[in-house]
């Protein structure tokens, strides 16, 4: 049996007073975020040691004391301090020279990121569930909560409130049940194209929506910045913004469903998205070419979400037994399936190949699809073939055999 976490997220059926009350806690969480941050920030920039979590939360019994600071006393403590245990871990991601992405927390603004988190003292009953300080909260129970609760996240988007109820299964991951291969192409006019000849068209949600939501956005510019309008149409503009996520979001998430239920082994292309969709704008001294097409192109490869596809692919296909392969995807695009001839004139257009030796015409995205399921399944056989040399080899010669990547 193997421990796994799951987040089941509902959104909670709010009052007025709830709102206000839910609004007032996050506020408070993130006063003292920020407040903390720029005690260490300060403290990094003198050159002293940092005040971690210890330390910070003997602050906070202070401020709850002040008559300054006082009105954190509405907040639950755990959700205090929960806020200064991730500030403690965003510092020591900043720190870690092993993350990629690293850099120092933030401060936070009002209606960005607004989250509370709740490990203890919640109860869950039937459609409700208890807050502490807030109590009862209906929610609507689109699916059965399965597993031990561990904690219970609420953050707010677009008006609305949501209850992310974290939870712990003893999952049983064993053979997956089909023996299945799979190699997919990804794509931005077909979304992905499987080697079995399956074509998936992508939602395009932003691309749907775009021109509602340029005219929504220059409402927005005539307004007074601060006035009533104003918020009330960029409170529009969150909504849609949330929808067009949305839309995302629940495509991605029946696809990798499917996907991971009939498919054992998964073979797709090891895509640099970061690279793939950088500014083609230059610099004043070297302006870039086609800027105004490579921006279209970017939003277009933003707008199908294959970062989160990927990721969604993994963690499913680890639950139900089986395997996300990444496989280099040079000249898949270019190289018959039939014979294996590469050649830059095999793709006649975006949609047809056409192999100059054989003969062989198919669609473009299909055949990469199958080009990428011979690459992957390939390379597992020539690893597995050079694995078991390495143990059949006498001691003296393994310790000069360099480590297969």
């Amino acid at each position: 049996m193997t421990k796994i976490r799951k987040a089941y997220k509902f959104r909670l059926k709010t009052n007025r007073e709830t709102e206000e009350q839910l609004t007032r806690i996050c506020g408070s969480a993130r006063y003292v975020w920020n407040k903390s941050l720029a005690m260490n920030l300060e403290r990094l920039e003198k050159g002293q040691g940092m005040l971690w979590y210890r330390e910070l939360a003997f602050w906070l019994r202070l401020w709850k004391c002040s008559e300054e600071y006082g009105f954190v006393k509405e907040c639950p403590s755990q959700v205090l301090q929960q806020k200064l245990m991730d500030q403690e871990r965003a510092f020591c991601d900043a720190f870690d020279k092993s993350q990629p992405l690293k850099r120092l927390p933030i401060f936070k603004k009002k209606g960005r990121g607004d989250g509370i988190r709740f490990p203890q003292g919640y109860k869950l009953e039937n459609r409700r569930i208890f807050l502490p300080k807030i109590g009862w909260v209906g929610f609507f129970k689109s699916q059965p909560v399965e597993g031990k609760v561990k904690n219970i996240t609420v953050t707010t988007r677009a008006g609305k409130w949501y209850a992310s109820v974290q939870v712990e299964q003893d999952l049983d991951i064993g053979k997956h049940p089909s023996d299945s291969e799979i190699g997919i192409d990804a794509g931005i006019k077909c979304f992905a194209a499987f080697s079995d000849g399956t074509l998936v068209e992508g939602v395009n949600s932003f691309r749907k929506h775009e021109e509602r939501l340029a005219r929504e956005q220059q409402k927005l510019s005539r307004k007074k910045k601060g006035s009533q309008n104003w918020k009330k149409q960029k409170s529009k503009i969150s909504r849609l913004h949330h929808t067009i996520a949305n839309l995302r979001s629940d495509f991605l998430h029946k696809l990798t469903i499917d996907i991971s239920k009939n498919q054992a082994k998964v073979y797709v292309e090891r895509l640099n998205i970061m690279g793939m969709s950088s500014s083609a704008r230059g610099t004043k001294e070297e302006p870039g070419r086609n800027v105004r097409a490579k921006s279209g192109l970017n939003k277009s490869i933003l707008d199908q979400g294959w970062g989160e596809f990927k990721r969604q692919l993994v963690y499913k296909l680890d639950w139900n037994g089986g395997e996300l392969v990444e496989v280099n995807s040079r000249y898949t695009s270019q190289m018959c399936s039939f014979c294996g001839h590469v050649s830059k004139e095999n793709r006649r257009s975006q949609s047809i190949f056409g192999c100059q030796v054989c003969g062989h015409e198919e669609n473009a995205d299909i055949n990469a699809a199958k080009n990428i399921l011979t690459v992957g399944q390939t390379g597992l056989a020539c690893r597995a073939n050079r694995n078991s040399d390495r143990q059949q080899e006498p001691a003296g010669i393994r310790e000069g055999v360099l480590p297969v990547a």
